[in-house]
């Protein structure tokens, strides 16, 4: 019975929105200086949740990055409060927390090279690895 309820429920969140095919590498971007999770990337981590609720084998590493701007002391914090908010918004949504693992690279692992604002907005984000367990 449970596990017909379940396959009625994801049918459900199927219908209502698209499951992506993919979300590794998949990014939500933050203002300066700021680890709030925007309604652009809250609507993007629902996404990826609904991805990891039909896709039960996959789990996933939140990259957290920041601009080259401040310490690297302060980045590898910021990295990290980015990271585990956006751990909270998939947990929030029915993601078990043994499937979610953060991590902070802060400003030590740019993924964008150069600098100025438009570089620096990219490499302001979580960025989702996928690991699919065996």
């Amino acid at each position: 019975m449970k596990k017909a309820l379940t396959i009625m429920a994801l049918a459900t969140l199927t219908a209502c929105s698209s499951v992506p095919s993919n979300i590794n590498d998949d990014k939500v971007f933050f203002a300066f200086d700021s680890a709030e999770i925007t309604d652009t990337a809250k609507s993007d981590l629902k996404s990826q949740s609904l991805y990891m609720k039909t896709n039960r084998n996959v789990n996933v590493v939140l990259e957290g990055h920041c601009d080259e701007r401040g310490s690297t002391e302060y980045n590898l914090a910021l990295g990290a409060l980015r990271a585990g908010n956006a751990a909270h918004v998939l947990m929030k949504d029915g993601i078990e927390p043994r499937r979610i693992k953060t991590i902070s690279y802060g400003k030590e692992k740019p993924q964008y090279p150069g600098t100025g604002e438009k570089v620096w907005a990219k490499n302001r984000n979580v960025t989702t690895k996928t690991q699919t367990q065996k």
